[in-house]
């Protein structure tokens, strides 16, 4: 699955030209690019997707979508090994089809992105 999660600045840097950012997402932390979003700080939230950051969040939004996220076990989903995961979902009885088609029914779905939704408005 590919989520947009919220994840607070560290430290930025520019590389090449190009301006990178360290976000820590509720204890994991990535590289991120920032060219959609020049003049995020450290110690902001923002949404990102795909190693972009998206749209700025408020800390308390981005706070409880993470808790969320991490209560209905999507963050480890996100950012886990995915090995692992297909592992696990091939041991519960999901089929190829069902994993590549991401391996949530359509209710589940539904819950992410009504979560997503309500964090960055």
């Amino acid at each position: 699955m590919c989520l947009a999660v919220p994840g607070r600045v560290l430290d930025i840097e520019d590389r090449g030209g190009t301006r990178m950012a360290t976000v820590d997402f509720g204890g994991v932390v990535k590289e991120v690019c920032l060219e959609y979003l020049p003049d995020l700080e450290v110690g902001e939230y923002a949404i990102v997707h795909v190693g972009f950051a998206l749209q700025r969040l408020d800390e308390e939004s981005a706070r409880r979508t993470l808790e969320l996220f991490e209560d209905l076990g999507m963050l480890q989903e996100e950012f886990g090994d995915p090995w692992e995961a297909a592992d696990g979902m091939t041991a519960s009885g999901m089929t190829a089809s069902e994993i590549t088609a991401g391996g949530v029914a359509e209710g589940e779905r539904l819950v992410h992105e009504d979560v997503v939704g309500e964090g960055h408005r």
